[in-house]
């Protein structure tokens, strides 16, 4: 089977349609752009499934390279025969061709090559020959060589067990067979190395779980509990069945006054070779099994939280809140610009509350915010006591809402933030992001390392490579489904644009600064470094809200612009006319569109004339502001408010695999456990939630001398 034919089956997609994709990959074209505008090629393939593709095809073509250098190493040593050639070309997985490779991989000094040294090499050979009559001692005793270093027949005997257990060691079905037992029927344990001391793993001080049931999430609390030496954690191997299997293969070579010497050397070969092998083996596969379910949890709330709807046509007081240092504001006008920024102590040592209500109420009405932003780390509960205050003294509409700070600090001393406020302290930086990311969270956010958004489960045990891989991925996609305007948008968020990279999106940026605001895409071409395969990827992605040319301001791509402007002219209609009041009589028509026919007429394919139709319908459209709005409020809870039965909307802050975070208004977020989200039972509760929803909840269960809150969604 070749590798199309592999992934064709692996993704359940048609095989042409992978030859193709794969040419497109190779040929440089980027997963968004692939999406969206070679539908035709890939069959509609979306991102997800693209993703999956270059992940496989990256390991396929890795498992090919070292199938390659596999057979040359052993046909430089002289030693690949036809069989061995065939099943490490049939291998599957890299680890079959590791284990084949076993034998003849280049090794360190062993015990079994200091026998081999020693001239005992044929002696171990013998005990494995059924045809053997001899007595052990008999046949070692031939190979006393004082001169070599055997000075016993003992001396001989050991020397030649340790080469049969490297044999059995290095034997791929003895490994493959061990292997499969050990998933099967092997636990994972783990005992506390200080049974008194008090640690978050408590649960884990004496616990055993088979291998093969353990969940993701535990795999990385034991791990990161053995790494701060809380935990000891080692693996249970069925040591009795594998020996077994072990036997039924080695004991029917060697002749039966030589048993006792094989069985000895196979437990050997298991306790000392092969078991702390596979132990590493197995640890390693769980470890990146729970990295990988960790990766999917962040980057699925990292999408979600970048996705948020944001909240336009805002004054914003931002208000990063602190205790000793004070908490900092920050105005920011509709559009993200800094109006005003200040400071204030009403928390302890201070205590200036009453200054600090003045001071907002003073803000609130010079620039006539709307809504107050305050951050969720230290001293957010006590500000946002102070919001409820503020909004109950004064008479104007004001709300207030809890927005996620993780990462502001990380922007705040970031070299794109000292290019952007230069003259604030970077403690009053943090305060402005707050306030813009309720605005527009995703062009916020893209300016902090994704890793640093914090919404997840274990993301800092993980490989930081695949972590970062992972999430500008997902930042990637997030970008460029939205669309960025091309004359408001900073460099950090263009270079997220499919076929951009940092210089090409500084040099944007420049561009617009020298010349002033771009009329149409093509003038993208004038940027220094962006070349015409550069223009293709990202023209798609690019607004020009107010261009000469309306499709600008669509995900209609240039390449498309004749077929859509064709489309307008059959049903009656200018281009011009896609901004003007007839937009309403121009969707009515392109409803009605038939798709097949149409396409057909326009020498388009159907996939590229649906998008074309839909994006008509709404020129300029944000896909976000489709989703609910975030919940403001103008009152607070405390947890000594709270009561069991009680009913409450909420926001989710963060989905892991054992349930979901919300923010119901109290210092901390409640917990609804995944058997808690609904009547029907669900494997992972991102089939229930996503970070951001709105939701409903009732109160189970209020600890409030550990800070605990458990809530159910069956209301």
């Amino acid at each position: 089977m070749n590798h199309t034919e592999q992934l064709a089956k692996e993704l359940n997609w048609p095989q042409s349609k992978i030859v193709r994709t794969i040419e497109l990959l190779d040929e440089g074209n980027t997963i968004p752009f692939i999406a969206r505008y070679r539908k035709e090629m890939t069959g509609e393939m979306d991102e997800t499934v693209l993703r999956q593709l270059v992940d496989r095809l990256g390991y396929i073509r890795n498992l090919a390279k070292r199938k390659e250098e596999v057979i040359n190493s052993i046909k430089e040593q002289e030693k690949l025969t036809p069989e061995l050639e065939k099943a490490i070309n049939a291998a599957q997985i890299l680890q079959e061709v590791e284990d084949l490779y076993l034998p003849y991989r280049p090794k360190r000094k062993t015990r079994a090559s200091v026998a081999k040294e020693k001239g005992l090499e044929p002696l171990a050979l013998l005990f494995l020959d059924n045809k053997t009559q001899e007595e052990p001692r008999q046949l070692a005793e031939g190979f006393i060589n004082p001169e070599l270093g055997v000075a016993s027949i003992e001396e001989a005997i050991q020397g030649a067990q340790d080469i049969v257990a490297e044999i059995v060691a290095d034997d791929a079905e003895i490994r493959k067979t061990v292997r499969n037992l050990v998933w099967m029927e092997g636990l994972i344990s783990s005992k506390a190395v200080d049974p008194k001391a008090v640690t978050p793993y408590e649960m884990y001080y004496e616990y055993q779980e088979p291998i093969k049931k353990i969940p993701p999430h535990r795999i990385l609390a034991v791990n990161r509990g053995e790494k701060e030496k809380a935990l000891q954690v080692k693996i249970l191997q069925p040591d009795e069945k594998i020996v077994e299997k072990m036997n039924e293969k080695y004991l029917g070579q060697g002749a039966k006054e030589c048993q006792f010497i094989l069985t000895e050397a196979i437990k050997d070969s298991l306790k000392r070779l092969i078991a702390p092998a596979i132990e590493r083996e197995i640890r390693n596969e769980l470890t990146t099994t729970g990295e990988e379910q960790a990766i999917k949890v962040f980057a699925k709330n990292l999408h979600n939280l970048l996705l948020q709807s944001p909240v336009k046509g805002k004054v914003v007081l931002g208000v990063d809140p602190g205790f000793r240092t004070g908490c900092k504001l920050a105005v920011v006008d509709e559009t993200g610009k800094v109006l005003e920024i200040s400071v204030m102590y009403p928390h302890p040592p201070q205590n200036k509350r009453k200054e600090a209500l003045e001071l907002m109420a003073s803000l609130v009405k010079k620039w006539k915010a709307d809504i107050i932003a305050i951050g969720n780390g230290t001293a957010s509960r006590e500000s946002e006591f102070l919001a409820a205050d503020l909004v109950k003294e004064l008479v104007i509409p004001l709300q207030y809402i809890i927005v996620s700070e993780a990462g502001a600090s990380v922007y705040s001393a970031s070299k794109l933030a000292k290019e952007e406020f230069p003259e604030y302290d970077l403690s009053l930086r943090s305060a402005v992001s707050i306030a813009r990311r309720l605005q527009d969270p995703l062009a916020e956010l893209v300016k902090i390392e994704p890793k640093a958004v914090g919404v997840g489960q274990y993301q800092h045990d993980v490989a930081p490579k695949r972590l970062d891989e992972s999430l500008t991925g997902v930042v990637e996609s997030c970008v460029n489904s939205v669309g960025v305007e091309v004359n408001t948008a900073s460099s950090a968020l263009l270079q997220y644009v499919a076929g951009l990279t940092k210089s090409t999106a500084d040099g944007i940026v420049k561009f617009r600064e020298e010349i002033g605001k771009l009329t149409k895409r093509e003038q993208l071409l004038k940027v220094p470094r962006l070349g015409q395969k550069a223009f293709v990827q990202c023209a798609g992605f690019i607004r020009i809200a107010d261009g000469i040319n309306p499709l600008d301001n669509t995900s209609v791509h240039p390449e498309s612009y004749e077929a859509a402007e064709k489309l307008l002219v059959l049903l009656g209609f200018s281009l011009k006319e896609l901004n003007s009041d007839k937009i309403k009589e121009i969707r009515t028509e392109l409803s009605k569109v038939d798709i097949k026919q149409m396409a057909d007429t326009l020498s388009v394919g159907e996939p590229t004339l649906k998008d074309i139709v839909e994006a008509l319908q709404k020129p300029g459209r944000d896909p976000r502001e489709e989703l609910p709005p975030p919940l403001f409020r103008t009152d607070i809870l405390t947890m000594e408010d709270l009561k069991p039965g009680m009913e409450l909307q909420g926001t989710v802050r963060n989905v892991v695999d054992f349930g979901a975070f919300v923010d119901i208004g109290v210092k901390q977020d409640g917990l609804v456990h995944i058997s808690q989200l609904g009547e029907k039972y669900i494997k992972h509760p991102m089939e229930i939630v996503a970070v951001g929803d709105i939701v409903k909840v009732k109160v189970l269960e209020v600890d409030v001398n550990r800070g605990r809150v458990s809530l159910t969604m069956r209301v």
